[in-house]
């Protein structure tokens, strides 16, 4: 009838509501993450506000690399940072838990915050009388990896290519270990309650294509074969975020979805998942910004909405961003957007039936 949408970062910063939130309970957006009621109303902030179809749990790509001792802090101004990163191999055996110890009772226990979240938001959708799936996500193993070793996406990037070449078989060992991992953590969400579960591979943009055929790509296929293996009815959905080259390689493992990012050329990206799968993306966010020029409206969000629905097909897809909001968007543009798919979409699969 209509293409579904959602956004990336759909809570957060960009929302007035989760700013009065925070200063409310006074604590950081990494603290907020251990306390289930705050994770739970800043996943439901979003689907008050706006007519999405589906909720994303408020959660954080590093909570997996938390789980394995690894802290994580946000220092403000500079992302996420990982002040004791791995130094060498033999570092990462003295610090990093033994793969024979990942399992379900692992999650459950290093984890437990996040499950209880889960439980805690599907009660409340219920209290709410909100009925829309809620997706669970996880970072992928390299991504997680390039974190790990490196410390940050701002600086020290190639750190994470450095471990690949100078150090394959720890490489390798790590990500074993963080693919089985990945695969318990999305397990227990999903027995928790959520509808679907996307994986992210963000830090595809900092690994080229050998590396990423060699070190990630059989870490995604894995969790993609495991999961359905697992739930052979939840939805999987993919992000190699810089790494649109993987996208072909990606459609024809068990995802049933591939998401684009802003640089996929619309026209071709159909052709590239020819059939295998549907795909997810790719609006860009920045048409969600407004201007001192006054240049971005409801009018032109509407317009750059068709375009992409238009080049892409609204069947077989879900509408979202080609990456997150970044905090400084428009809530009516916002708004704007979900209205403008839902509308124009409708509009386009009713007059070709």
């Amino acid at each position: 009838e209509r293409t579904p949408v959602w956004l990336f970062r759909q809570a957060g910063r960009h929302l007035p509501e989760y700013t009065a939130y925070k200063q409310k309970v006074g604590r950081s957006f990494l603290e907020m993450l251990s306390f289930p009621e705050d994770v739970a109303e800043c996943t439901m902030q979003p689907i008050r506000r706006y007519p999405v179809d589906a909720a994303i749990l408020f959660s954080d790509i590093l909570v997996i690399a938390e789980a394995l001792n690894i802290e994580v802090t946000m220092p403000g101004g500079v992302g996420i940072l990982i002040p004791q990163p791995l130094a060498s191999p033999e570092d990462m055996a003295e610090r990093i838990p033994s793969i024979s110890t990942i399992d379900k009772s692992f999650v459950e226990k290093k984890l437990g915050h996040v499950l209880e979240s889960v439980r805690l938001i599907r009660a409340k959708m219920a209290e709410e009388q909100i009925s829309i799936p809620l997706i669970g996500f996880s970072a992928a193993p390299w991504t997680l990896l390039f974190y790990m070793v490196g410390g940050s996406s701002k600086r020290n990037k190639e750190i994470g290519m450095t471990w690949l070449k100078e150090h394959p078989e720890a490489s390798k060992k790590l990500l074993d270990l963080l693919t089985k991992i990945v695969i318990e953590y999305c397990s227990c969400q999903v027995e928790q309650g959520v509808h679907l579960v996307q994986i992210f591979e963000a830090m595809g943009m900092m690994i080229d294509e050998e590396h990423f055929d060699e070190f990630a790509l059989p870490c995604l296929e894995e969790i993609s074969v495991e999961m359905k293996k697992r739930f052979p009815d939840v939805p999987l959905m993919v992000f190699s975020r810089g790494a649109s080259f993987a996208n072909e390689k990606l459609s024809k493992m068990s995802y049933d979805i591939v998401t684009i990012d802003g640089e996929v050329k619309r026209d071709t990206a159909r052709s590239v998942v020819d059939g295998r799968a549907g795909l997810q993306g790719n609006y860009d966010p920045r048409e969600l910004i407004e201007n001192e020029e006054g240049t971005k409206t409801p009018e032109t969000v509407r317009e750059t909405v068709k375009d992409m629905l238009t080049a892409l097909g609204p069947q077989r897809l879900i509408a979202n961003l080609g990456e997150g909001l970044g905090g400084k968007e428009s809530t009516d543009l916002v708004a704007a957007f979900v209205d403008s798919v839902h509308e124009e979409s409708e509009a386009m699969i009713g007059s070709s039936e």
